[in-house]
């Protein structure tokens, strides 16, 4: 047997039931496959599919007795890890098989610095300390692509950025040089060019050390990219399984077929320079002083925006792109006049630049804003009902509670909700029934301008292409400006007519949607469009960090 076809992981038959409350539910039903070495095996599926549960049961990393398995083997190397004892998992986990995990902050201990955090695996598991295990950890940052990593061993996970994170995570992960790395939507929250980077990283790193990888995602752009071989998971069922290239070019399943046309399609508005401006932006500024010293004097700013022009008009969408801290949100936040800024800012015609936060209380039913997560803008311990009335007992305080709640089955229906859900509670709902939510809080105050801060970015791609269809139909049917903040191109080119790109506050290109994606001029707006549409094409000042 060669080793390229060598069997290093083998689950067979294996099911994953929960117990809670007297009640048994079935999260993963009978699953079988089986991983080569040197080979990319990628599990895909819509959240809930029962991805993450399949993974974590090879390490046993579920909430026992919480958890169990009603039936099935997982050989690893011809030793069933279900049967193993706590001591023989002890000497797999962290050394023979690694796992990294979808959100690198979590994952990371904040009260340690980055060089105790690799060194502990090297001590517990190889017995290496001092200037050795030092060495090996320089080794392993400079292998990941930190930059200058001696001035970032003692630096703490909240001081490094999301894709140094996420390195950080893999350096751990690579410290005992293991057979099998387990990747758990590892690009998920990663900006595009950061997402690129890190699936090239872990493709040399596969290639240089002949290590097998299981690669769990919802993005099948990325697993068009990097999988070897793919399994399709829904309803905690594998339903099709195959080559990258037999499952991409011939899908058999009809659930493969859905997935693979859910990305976002469509068309934006078209640009039409007659329409009235809805809000308008001259030489927009947002500087966070830098202060130093006994006297605490400002000796310098942060110029997270510098000097923006922008005009957004009604039944129009202006896509503001750029990679985390590029200075999206705070520009969106600025021109909300819910910070602070500098410069002409004006709104239907009125200068609000100068306006106090009780002047503008009357336009706040006009401008509303629609977050990245819906699960952490929802009160948990708010009716769905209670959240979207909110702010109708707010600015109109004359509706009787029946034309409260009128309006609230209203705005219920307009985001495709039904009506009767409303005295459930969030938790009650699913990711896009609860980004829904979000918007019909929006809606109900019948605005003409809309803030989206990355509404799909923590979306199955499906549930994505949902939600893009739902604020096109609202901008339609309602006449909306939107002002749409993502690093997600693919859904900016759905909805957006004018794109602004943004890195380091400032506008690097802005245009129409159709020239800045067909046709980019600027060598940063080249690379986010290769790290978007094409990942093995992307460098942005080369690989470290």
């Amino acid at each position: 047997m060669s080793a390229m076809n060598e069997t290093i992981l083998s689950v067979r038959d294996l099911s994953v039931a929960f117990h809670q409350g007297g009640k048994t539910s079935l999260a993963v039903d009978r699953i079988s496959f089986d991983i080569h070495r040197g080979e990319v095996v990628a599990l895909v599926g819509e959240s809930g599919s029962g991805k993450s549960v399949s993974a974590n049961s090879i390490l046993r990393l579920l909430p026992y007795p919480a958890a169990s398995h009603p039936s099935g083997e997982i050989h690893f190397k011809g030793k069933d890890l279900l049967k193993a004892s706590d001591a023989q998992l002890r000497k797999v986990r962290g050394n023979d098989i690694t796992m990294i995990f979808q959100e690198p902050m979590t994952s990371l201990n904040p009260l340690h610095a980055i060089e105790k955090q690799i060194g502990e695996i090297l001590e517990l598991h190889q017995s290496t300390t001092g200037e050795k295990a030092r060495a090996r950890i320089l080794e392993l940052l400079n292998q990941v692509g930190i930059r200058d990593p001696e001035k970032r061993l003692k630096a703490y996970p909240h001081e490094l950025s999301g894709g140094q994170r996420q390195r950080v995570m893999i350096a751990m992960a690579l410290a005992n040089r293991p057979e099998l790395l387990i990747a758990d939507e590892p690009t998920t929250a990663l900006d595009v060019t950061v997402q690129a980077q890190i699936l090239e990283l872990l493709r040399d790193l596969k290639n240089d050390h002949g290590m097998s990888m299981l690669f769990i995602t919802h993005d099948l752009g990325v697993v068009r990219k990097f999988a070897d071989r793919v399994c399709v998971m829904t309803k905690g069922k594998i339903v099709e399984s195959g080559s990258a290239h037999e499952i991409f070019s011939n899908p058999k399943h009809e659930y493969t077929r859905h997935l693979l046309a859910s990305e976002p399609r469509g068309e934006p508005p078209v640009s039409d320079t007659s329409r009235p401006i809805v809000i308008e932006g001259k030489d927009v500024r947002v500087w966070f002083p830098i202060k130093a010293g006994f006297l605490r004097k400002v000796v310098d700013n942060v110029k997270a925006v510098d000097g923006i022009d922008l005009k957004l008009r009604a039944g129009q969408t202006l896509g503001v792109v750029g990679e985390s801290g590029s200075g999206k949100t705070t520009l969106g936040l600025a021109l909300t006049r819910l910070i602070s800024s500098k410069g002409k800012i004006a709104f239907v015609g009125k200068d609000i630049d100068q306006y106090s936060f009780r002047d503008m209380l009357p336009l706040r039913s006009e401008m509303q804003i629609v977050f990245q997560d819906p699960f952490g803008s929802l009160s948990p311990r708010m009716s769905v009902a209670e959240i979207i009335a909110e702010g109708l007992k707010v600015h109109e305080r004359s509706l009787s509670q029946t034309e409260r709640d009128q309006r609230v089955c209203w705005a219920l229906d307009e985001v495709g909700l039904d009506p009767a859900t409303r005295w459930r509670y969030p938790h009650e709902f699913s990711g896009g029934q609860r980004q829904r939510i979000a918007i019909a809080r929006a809606m109900v105050l019948k605005p003409r301008f809309v803030m989206l801060d990355e509404p799909t970015s923590a979306l199955d791609m499906s549930v994505q292409a949902q939600v893009v269809d739902l604020l096109r139909d609202l901008q339609k049917r309602h006449d909306l400006a939107y002002l749409f903040i993502s690093h997600d191109l693919k859904v900016v080119k759905a909805l957006a007519n004018e794109v602004i790109v943004m890195r380091f506050g400032k506008v690097v290109e802005q245009g129409p949607s159709q020239r800045i994606f067909n046709s980019p001029q600027h060598d940063y707006t080249k690379a986010l469009m290769a790290a978007a549409f094409n990942i093995e094409a992307v460098s942005i000042g080369g690989l470290k960090q």
